[in-house]
């Protein structure tokens, strides 16, 4: 598995240098179509090639950061288009000066790709900065020393404590009910006769007589 890694490493490394060294021939020829001068033609891969490179960086250390991240990844994207389409113009253009609009595209190339990579090196220093701060703000956990265990030796050592074994409560013992004695009946007291009182004899009711009127004569006063 070793071997295996290894060797996949170097055909990579080597198809990247093939890659690369092929697109750059590529794109100085094609930066001489587009009637740039021929000693600064050299320039136009190492613009393209290298903002593909800084997009491909900014990806990794931004990883964590959602905005610089998308920005990098429109960035790569941007330039492997130009790239491509570059390397396919020179194919199509068979050695002959690109007509004014193509040329047009090809210079536009430089002084764009010197505004993305600008502003993609700021976006990677306000990255720094922020990580920078966010580890001074971070608490530091510092680890709690573990107590040292003391060895006791054996003869010094304690005899263990066992826990007491509590002693069964006694039941408790009911009362003796008191047994009461018969009461003897007592004896009926002697009755006495209540004493009766004397009677009155009864008197008849006298007769009512009867009242005549009196005849009062007249004038005789």
């Amino acid at each position: 598995m070793r071997l295996a890694r290894w060797s996949a490493a170097l055909i990579i490394l080597g198809v990247g240098a093939a890659a690369f060294r092929l697109s750059f021939s590529t794109l100085e020829d094609l930066a001489r179509l587009a009637r740039m001068p021929a000693d600064d033609a050299w320039l136009f891969p190492l613009i393209v090639d290298g903002t593909i490179l800084l997009a491909t960086f900014g990806l990794l250390v931004c990883s964590q950061h959602k905005s610089e991240r998308n920005f990098f990844l429109g960035v790569l994207v941007v330039g492997s288009l130009v790239s491509v389409a570059g390397n396919s113009v020179h194919a199509v253009a068979a050695g002959q000066p690109l007509p004014g609009w193509a040329a047009a595209l090809v210079a536009a190339v430089a002084p764009i790709s010197l505004l993305v990579d600008t502003h993609g090196l700021a976006l990677l220093f306000r990255v720094a900065a922020r990580q920078r701060a966010e580890a001074r703000t971070e608490p530091v956990q510092v680890a709690e020393p573990e107590p040292a265990s003391v060895i006791v030796p054996a003869e010094s050592a304690p005899e263990p404590v066992t826990d007491p074994v509590p002693e069964p409560e006694p039941e408790p013992v009911a009362p003796p009910v008191p047994v009461l004695a018969p009461v003897p009946d007592p004896t009926p007291a002697p009755t006495v006769p209540a004493p009766v009182a004397p009677t009155r004899p009864v008197r008849s009711p006298r007769p009512v007589q009867t009242m005549l009127p009196l005849a009062v004569p007249v004038g005789s006063a």
